[in-house]
């Protein structure tokens, strides 16, 4: 990886990563991602006790790291993942994968050349 990719670009990265890096918030992801958009109040249901306002406060750190957004429907607030934002993080994965897939490539040739001798 070259390191402007990693000081630049990745910096960006960091507060999306760190706002996954919580259960709670993880989960709400992935039911948005299933599930589509929902509002607050079913995001609430199924969270082992967590209050309306915990929820909240959970969406509001995914909403400041980019990864929901939220409109008003009537009265109620809908809530769906952005999917650039799941995007960019996606091309982040893809790249550290591709780094690690290389070096797995690298040691794999290593050790066959060696039984080789």
């Amino acid at each position: 990886m070259e390191s402007g990719y990693c000081s630049d670009n990745l910096q960006s990265a960091v507060p999306v990563f760190a706002a996954l890096g919580d259960p709670v918030r993880l989960s709400i992801v992935a039911r948005l991602s299933e599930n589509g958009p929902l509002p607050t109040v079913q995001l609430t249901d199924g969270t082992g006790g967590i209050t309306r306002q915990g929820i909240n406060r959970h969406l509001r750190v995914l909403e400041d790291a980019g990864l929901v957004e939220s409109a008003r429907v009537g009265r109620v607030r809908q809530w769906q993942l952005r999917a650039q934002q799941i995007a960019i993080i996606r091309e982040h994965l893809d790249r550290l994968s591709a780094v690690w897939d290389a070096r797995i490539e690298g040691l794999r040739a290593f050790v066959e050349d060696g039984d080789e001798r």
